[in-house]
């Protein structure tokens, strides 16, 4: 299936193990552009580091009138039964959900067309396909890969529309989650990569080429 076909949700948490997931932001993308969006704070369940908070911003105080992570089950659940998750470096993402809910609802496997799966992976990793296939990167930061595809004008503009006024930055959910998509959408409007599909896509979202084997025969959970 071509990735543009189907609903890819891009997600970012602000947040860690120890307080959950403070902060989510959601960019949908769809038939090669971000359909739709959201984001907001919720209520820490433990203490939040004090040199969590100077990367992301978030106080415990600022959460305290939110409702927890948890209360967004069934949206959650809906998306990933409508389309993939992916992720900028999806391991914190997977790791802050499943420590949430260990499980999503029985959903499409979208990795192999035709099965099911109630896991909330496999994900696509925009840290692993966009740095593994292209060359003359200065890293794989998002910081640096938004300026060496040259959509940071792009996304300044989508988060003047769409963050919340003082979460318009790096390290802020929903900003960050738009800027994983984008680097998708500057990444397949390349003539090398117009025809990819999703099973590539996760297919190239995997570190070792093992890995990379074990998903296209069907054998990676």
């Amino acid at each position: 299936m071509h990735w543009k076909e189907t609903p890819i949700h891009f997600i970012d948490f602000e947040g860690a193990r120890g307080c959950g997931i403070l902060e989510y932001g959601v960019a949908t993308v769809l038939g090669g552009e971000i359909v739709s969006t959201a984001t907001r704070l919720c209520r820490a369940h433990g203490r939040v580091r004090v040199e969590d908070t100077a990367v992301h911003g978030i106080r415990v105080e600022d959460t305290g009138d939110a409702a927890p992570f948890a209360d967004d089950w069934e949206a959650f659940a809906g998306m990933r039964a409508r389309g993939p998750f992916a992720a900028h470096f999806s391991s914190t993402e997977d790791s802050l959900i499943r420590a949430a809910w260990p499980y999503a609802r029985m959903s499409p496997d979208f990795a192999r067309p035709g099965g099911t799966s109630a896991e909330w992976g496999p994900w696509i990793d925009t840290g692993r396909i966009i740095p593994g296939c292209l060359q003359g990167l200065r890293s794989a930061r998002l910081e640096d890969l938004v300026g060496d595809c040259g959509v940071q004008a792009e996304l300044d503009e989508l988060a003047t529309r769409h963050c919340p006024p003082d979460r318009t930055r790096f390290h802020a959910a929903l900003y960050d989650a738009m800027a994983a998509a984008l680097l998708l959408l500057a990444f397949g409007r390349r003539t090398e990569f117009t025809d990819m599909t999703l099973p590539w896509l996760f297919a190239h979202s995997v570190m070792s080429g093992e890995a990379r084997d074990e998903l296209r025969q069907g054998r990676l959970l």
